[in-house]
């Protein structure tokens, strides 16, 4: 069973969830270190898929470990099969939708990184999403 090290808190909030994907990341050894401690932030991070058709994760915080000399914000690579980055590619650009972390977790002896693809929500679309759940609440309360 997997064991959650850090959740994007503003993802299911700010964004509609079209599909997610797992995938694995490469990692310096401090990275591991500090991500063992928790002091990982996925809050501003976005992936991008390059030209070479590699996926990348931007601005995801993995704060110093210790007084190792490095960049915090580094872009990681990604590591999904090639067939998956293309229909990644293929979706974002039929639908215009964005690639953002879910979830960093440790599968076995592994890094694993949730993504998924979503599309951003206006502020009137959160208020109805908000109002939605408000009413399935009540009915579910009412029901039981």
């Amino acid at each position: 069973m997997p064991k959650l090290i850090v959740k994007n808190k503003f993802a299911k909030s700010d964004y509609d969830i079209h599909s997610t994907y797992e995938c694995g990341i490469s990692l310096l050894g401090w990275e591991v270190k500090s991500i063992r401690a928790n002091n990982v932030k996925l809050d501003n991070a976005f992936c991008t898929i390059s030209l070479k058709n590699e996926l990348w994760l931007n601005n995801a915080n993995i704060a110093q470990y210790m007084l190792v000399k490095c960049d915090p914000v580094r872009s990681r690579k990604l590591l999904m099969h090639k067939k998956e980055i293309l229909k990644l590619k293929n979706l974002m650009d039929r639908l215009s939708l964005n690639i953002i972390p879910l979830s960093m977790y440790w599968s076995k002896d592994n890094i694993k990184l949730e993504i998924a693809l979503v599309k951003r929500l206006k502020k009137f679309d959160k208020r109805e999403k908000i109002r939605k759940e408000e009413q399935n609440k009540k009915i579910k309360s009412i029901i039981y």
